[in-house]
């Protein structure tokens, strides 16, 4: 596997560090418990990172050395491009002839590492974008800045180039073949999933004393990264809304952001938070993954993902594995990350009126929101990273087979 911008060893919910990084250490780890050997290469951020780590029985991360030692913005990393597909060929040098059977990228920049070393090394290239510049660019927050024109390209290439294409859903897959012209025979869709074991309901109140919440109030959380594209904005703006049409239910809420600035002001979101007059209700608190996070969504109400855009949404299948039922903005892969009126609501648009009303509609009805929590779990029972392998699995070797074939017919 490839993830040259990100590390599946970092804390989502900063920086660039997020779904994707969930995907491909529980991916990985799913794989090596199924008997495939999965090596990861990454960018080395630090001189103090070990060369290679451990991940999971079966899973090693390398971290190869591509411009300076730190963390560098997602638009700088095409010029380390080049360092990194050489540390990437230089590491397989160093093995027998034959030693890796498939490369999966993740991300644009990957895929174009990942495209130079299919070829010299004769294995198939399958793809997995995890967000489409063309989508983001169509869908952008207000403010927000537009993908390069770089990316696009980039995109392209390596959508032209990969043997087989990954889609999140059915409606990723569509998106390919639209604005990438994809041939529909090269795209397999694979469900993301959750760790059910992880992730799983639990004792309120606990959950609440342990993150030290109010026992009474209506918690509303928001956990992923701050940044315009997640449109934690769109949430407050809503709340703000709710104080002028219901006071009374909107004093009840205490809405809690889970996560760290992405490449943005740290301060924006505090500052819009004090002109709505929402300081005293807001709270914070720093990113956090596994049973810590979990705590956080038994503690909450209702978990928010209003995004611009997501291919498809782990909070929000997070959240109600752990029997807390979700608002999502009908977006990318939410409808099918929740299941709308059953284990959750979905809003179709991002204005405050649409948000304060979706936000009343469930916080303002316990009967409501107690029967889509009722309807979580078994919705969140049928993504499972156990399933997102054995998916990743078929389509690999169908590549490796729809590559074998075309070199058949070659002259």
């Amino acid at each position: 596997m490839v993830s040259v911008h990100t590390s599946p060893l970092a804390q989502p919910g900063t920086g660039d560090a997020g779904g994707m990084n969930v995907y491909v250490l529980n991916t990985a780890r799913e794989l090596a418990r199924a008997g495939v050997e999965v090596e990861i290469f990454t960018r080395a951020t630090s001189s103090e990172e070990p060369p290679t780590t451990e991940a999971a029985p079966g899973v090693l991360v390398h971290h190869l050395p591509a411009g300076p030692f730190e963390g560098l913005s997602k638009n700088d990393l095409p010029t380390q491009l080049c360092a990194f597909t050489g540390g990437l060929l230089r590491a397989e040098a160093h093995n027998p002839a034959g030693h890796y059977d498939l490369i999966h990228a993740h991300y644009w920049l990957s895929g174009q590492a990942g495209w130079v070393a299919s070829e010299r090394w004769g294995v198939p290239l399958v793809q997995t974008f995890h967000t489409l510049a063309k989508v983001k660019n169509a869908q952008l927050a207000e403010g927000d800045r537009p993908e390069p024109h770089t990316r696009v390209i980039g995109e392209e290439q390596v959508a032209a180039e990969a043997d087989l294409l990954i889609a999140n859903t059915a409606a990723e897959a569509a998106e390919l073949q639209n604005h990438y012209q994809a041939d529909a025979r090269r795209v397999d869709v694979v469900h993301p999933g959750v760790d059910l074991d992880v992730f799983s309901p639990g004792d309120r109140r606990s959950a609440r004393e342990s993150l030290n919440l109010p026992q009474g109030a209506l918690v509303v959380a928001f956990v992923g990264r701050i940044q315009p594209a997640k449109a934690p904005d769109v949430l407050l703006r809503g709340i703000a809304r709710l104080r002028e049409t219901d006071p009374a239910l909107a004093a009840r809420i205490v809405p809690v952001f889970v996560g760290g600035p992405s490449n943005t002001d740290l301060y924006w979101l505090p500052k819009l938070t004090s002109e709505l007059g929402l300081g005293d209700q807001v709270q914070w608190r720093t990113p956090r993954s596994g049973a810590a996070l979990a705590q956080v969504y038994r503690a909450a109400d209702v978990v928010a993902v209003p995004s611009y855009n997501e291919s498809f949404g782990l909070v929000a299948l997070e959240a109600q594995a752990s029997g807390t039922p979700v608002v999502a903005a009908k977006v990318g892969g939410l409808p099918t990350a929740v299941a709308e009126a059953k284990s959750g609501l979905l809003v179709d648009s991002h204005s405050a009126d649409d948000w304060a009303g979706a936000l009343r509609k469930i916080l303002g009805d316990a009967d409501l929101r107690e029967r889509l929590a009722a309807g979580t779990r078994s919705h969140a029972a049928a993504f499972s990273w156990r399933a997102t392998a054995d998916g990743l699995h078929t389509a690999y070797t169908r590549a490796a087979l729809m590559r074998a074939h075309a070199l058949t017919l070659r002259p």
